[in-house]
């Protein structure tokens, strides 16, 4: 059996090329770079899915219809005398936040998102340091709002940011280009992050072309109290397409147009039956059937496992009947928290220092 295709929506690494040892280190004038660097970046939806033959690399082929959600992970990156990694729940604002702080209102924990070199954010950091010939001396403060192994790439997203994070820390100047391609080099949904906004992904999904989208689109997000990893995912898959089931994606132009049209309703026709993935995540976790029903029956357009799920993604017809399907499907009981949010949105930028989210210890 080829190796499945890794967990891309998991904080975990299990993907991309050994990564390089650093020999030859210099350093950075920490004089002449910031003390710390704030970096937000994107969840994503997949608007469209459709999964192909498993390649020699072991992964497969996709071809898929991203567009980035305001739902996001912040990581905080500042000196240190080696590499560390913090993992802490994103608190409210005007809450303490860091380790001992109590977690924030959003419905997402983190157990099981490691902190050490399992980490997609780690990895980026070693990555970057190794291409630029340097030390990756530095701690990263991953603040988790992105529901984990929820099929929203929040892994990806934090590995972007750390990235993004690092290379403004360590005033590497490596340009949005070269980011993009070690973003490829650590997994298949990494780069899309940094991209943000509506974008067509091919390969592994990491080759991007943008995506014309005239409208914003309301989400609500039903968040599973349990993950599916997507190698599970991808495995499940291919079991039921070894027993002549179940049909494959036709093609993404239904759902481009309706991005181009920026009519919620068009779009919603276009995305039924669009992820090859949601039969899978159906057969590892059939309970996710009930809220997908309930969603529908609650008024929304279009329901879907998001990508290797265990969320649910609905659309709504505009941002007052996404807050009170979120309202509905929460008081239906059917999901651990709802989450409203709209896309497209972009991808992964530098923030501003926020008072509480100083790096700790």
């Amino acid at each position: 059996m080829p190796p499945a295709d890794p967990p891309a929506d998991s904080a975990a690494a299990s993907c991309g090329e050994p990564l390089p040892r650093v020999s030859a280190e210099r350093t950075v004038s920490q004089s002449a770079s910031p003390f710390a660097v704030r970096v937000s970046a994107p969840a994503k939806v997949n608007l469209y899915l459709e999964v192909g033959p498993v390649r020699r690399d072991g992964y497969h082929e996709l071809v898929t219809v991203f567009q980035a959600v305001g739902l996001h992970d912040e990581v905080v990156a500042s000196h240190a005398p080696s590499l560390r990694l913090a993992v802490h729940a994103m608190p409210a604002p005007g809450e303490p936040s860091g380790p001992g702080a109590p977690a924030g209102p959003s419905g997402v924990g983190v157990p099981g998102v490691p902190s050490d070199s399992r980490n997609l954010a780690w990895r980026a950091a070693e990555l970057l340091a190794a291409r630029h010939g340097i030390a990756p001396r530095v701690r990263l403060d991953l603040y988790k709002a992105i529901p984990v192994a929820g099929g929203m790439a929040g892994g990806s997203a934090d590995a972007a940011a750390a990235l993004l994070a690092c290379a403004t820390l360590w005033a590497t100047g490596t340009s949005r280009d070269e980011l993009a391609k070690m973003a490829g080099q650590l997994g298949s949904d990494v780069a899309f992050p940094l991209l943000g906004g509506t974008a067509l992904g091919t390969g592994r999904g990491e080759v991007l072309a943008p995506a014309l989208c005239t409208g914003r689109f309301h989400w609500v997000f039903a968040l599973a109290d349990f993950g599916i990893s997507a190698g599970d995912a991808y495995r499940e898959l291919d079991r039921l397409r070894a027993t002549g089931r179940p049909a494959r994606a036709c093609a993404p132009d239904a759902v481009l147009d309706a991005l181009r049209s920026g009519d919620p309703r068009r779009l919603a026709a276009a995305m039924k039956e669009s992820n090859d993935l949601q039969p899978a995540a159906l057969s590892l976790a059939p309970s996710l059937r009930r809220v997908l029903a309930a969603g529908r029956d609650l008024g929304a357009l279009v329901g879907i496992v998001s990508g290797s799920g265990a969320t649910c993604a609905f659309l709504a017809a505009d941002e007052e009947s996404a807050e009170q399907l979120a309202a509905a499907l929460t008081t239906e009981g059917v999901c651990r928290a709802a989450r409203v949010a709209a896309g497209p949105v972009p991808g992964a930028r530098v923030l501003a220092p926020r008072g509480g989210r100083a790096p700790i210890g």
